[in-house]
């Protein structure tokens, strides 16, 4: 049985971590070097890094920060936010990243996702999508969650997975920050179709949320939060004991 993977993820503004609801109201919460410290110590499986203003504000990702986050941590660490073109995908990974996370970047240059995984491999590329409900279907949104495409979020999937990602994050906007479980209709929608590990994003809320995602959805490889992490409303250790408990494989400490 595959492991199933817990990963936290640090959205990086202005130097700082900060997290909202429904990509709106951010608030503070910590430096990330010492928050990346402190999940990599206590039994996290990767880290994901999203510098979540650079591609609104026009700019490249911190790399000092990053830098320093890098050599911090001793597991696999994806990062993402302003990734445009091939070379930042190079600065990125000369930084110490083991993936690379493309959104905006993508959604502007599509053939960028060929581009890099023709050069890094498919398992360099990670294709983060931010859905949001429109009408009835899953938008693509833009621009951290401010900028609606109008593009179908399953059909901009199926062609990233034709272009190369080798992994697919899926940000729920509709649930992210609400805390009252994953989106598990969205996700049941693109493990449907998806040849390449799943990780799942917005509403976590509590351990059950974990334990029901997995059981209901056993096609997700992986679950990604962040404020209920941060706020210590939920150990990694408890919930990954929770899970093995639940007949759910984790790696343990």
């Amino acid at each position: 049985m595959i492991t199933k993977r817990i990963i936290p993820c640090l959205d990086i503004r202005d130097g700082r971590v900060v997290k909202g609801v429904n990509f709106a109201g951010l608030r503070d919460v910590s430096n990330p070097v010492d928050l990346a410290a402190f999940y990599s110590e206590c039994g996290a499986d990767e880290l994901v890094f999203y510098d979540i203003t650079a591609s609104s504000e026009g700019r490249t990702l911190f790399t000092d920060i990053l830098r320093e986050v890098a050599r911090t941590i001793f597991i696999p660490l994806t990062v993402g936010g302003g990734i445009n073109t091939v070379a930042d995908f190079e600065r990125v990974l000369s930084c110490g990243a083991d993936k690379v996370s493309v959104n905006s970047g993508a959604i502007r240059n599509p053939q960028l996702i060929e581009d890099a995984a023709r050069r890094y491999g498919d398992q360099c590329v990670v294709l983060s999508v931010d859905a949001k409900r429109v009408n009835g279907t899953y938008h693509v949104f833009a621009k951290g969650g401010r900028e609606d495409t109008g593009m179908d979020a399953l059909e901009w999937i199926r062609r990233g997975l034709d272009m190369g990602a080798g992994e697919i994050v899926l940000n729920s906007i509709d649930t992210d920050g609400v805390k009252k479980g994953f989106d598990l209709e969205m996700l049941s929608d693109v493990c449907a179709f998806a040849n390449v590990p799943v990780i799942a994003s917005g509403g976590a809320g509590c351990i059950e949320d974990f334990v029901t995602l997995f059981k209901t959805i056993p096609g997700v490889d992986a679950g990604l939060a962040a404020s209920i992490f941060h706020f210590g409303e939920v150990a990694i250790r408890d919930l990954k004991e929770t899970l093995h408990h639940n007949g759910i494989t984790v790696r343990r400490l």
